[in-house]
């Protein structure tokens, strides 16, 4: 059975950083982050493929926000600094075939790691 399991998610001031893993029983060619917001529909964070390390954004995020891979541990990582408010949301980690945005695109998922930033 495939699992991922997030971790590092917090209460944090705004401008301030956390560091989120990911670590999975299995990976496919590539991992992204998504987040979820009340009332809101889950959206892209951020993605990385697994060989080359090529990796895509969401404009909300980018120059803040930071994906990487270990792939001896089978961890994932989102550095997140100069936290915002509006970044408050469940993030969630998830694996599939393809390089996309589309959280339909991928198969597994973990159980999520809130996220607060406080003004």
């Amino acid at each position: 059975q495939v699992q991922l399991v997030e971790s590092g998610g917090g209460l944090v001031q705004a401008g301030g950083s956390l560091r989120l893993s990911c670590v999975a029983s299995f990976s496919y060619y590539v991992m992204g982050w998504f987040r979820q917001a009340p009332g809101k529909e889950r959206e892209f964070v951020a993605v990385i493929t697994r060989r080359d390390d090529n990796t895509y954004y969401a404009d909300s995020v980018k120059g803040r926000f930071t994906i990487s891979r270990d792939n001896a541990k089978n961890t994932m990582y989102l550095q997140m600094n100069n936290l915002k408010p509006e970044d408050t949301a469940v993030y969630y980690c998830a694996t599939g075939p393809r390089f996309e945005k589309r959280p339909q695109a991928y198969d597994y998922w973990g159980q999520g790691t809130q996220v607060t930033v406080s003004s």
